[in-house]
């Protein structure tokens, strides 16, 4: 056990955020979220929401502030309401590294994302929608 971190993060996902470089980018998904298919590699954190494991991880790494947006969403479907999960990211993105834009992609562009991601998180986050890709920035 160490000092300072959130027993949320498992050895394994301090491992993944240690070995990961400027660029390089995480998956958290929704419960929803096809992981096990889509990732390099898979942290299971079951049991746990997108929020407090984005919490968590934003406290570990910085994000890129070499590009317009450094936080990615799965954009829902044409004429579907903003999940309201976005604002509670918005706000965690913002306390952790400061005003930062976040923006969404398309459905399937963001599974070929999450493809050549660094890894995956697969959690228990029930909402819809609850998908983000985090970019690292330089420590």
């Amino acid at each position: 056990m160490l000092k300072g971190i959130s027993p949320i993060i498992s050895p394994e996902l301090l491992k993944i955020l240690c070995e990961m470089g400027h660029g390089d980018e995480i998956v958290i998904g929704d419960g929803n979220f096809p992981a096990a298919s889509n990732a390099k590699r898979l942290v299971r954190l079951d049991g746990h929401g997108v929020p407090e494991i984005l919490d968590a991880v934003l406290k570990l790494i910085p994000l890129d502030s070499y590009v317009e947006s450094p936080a990615m969403l799965m954009a829902t479907g044409e004429g579907e309401a903003t999940p309201e999960i976005w604002a509670t990211y918005e706000e965690i993105i913002n306390k952790n590294n400061g005003e930062t834009k976040i923006s969404s992609i398309e459905r399937f562009a963001f599974y070929e994302r999450a493809r050549n991601a660094y890894a995956v998180i697969a959690t228990g986050e029930t909402a819809i929608y609850a998908n983000i890709i985090l970019k690292k920035g330089v420590i």
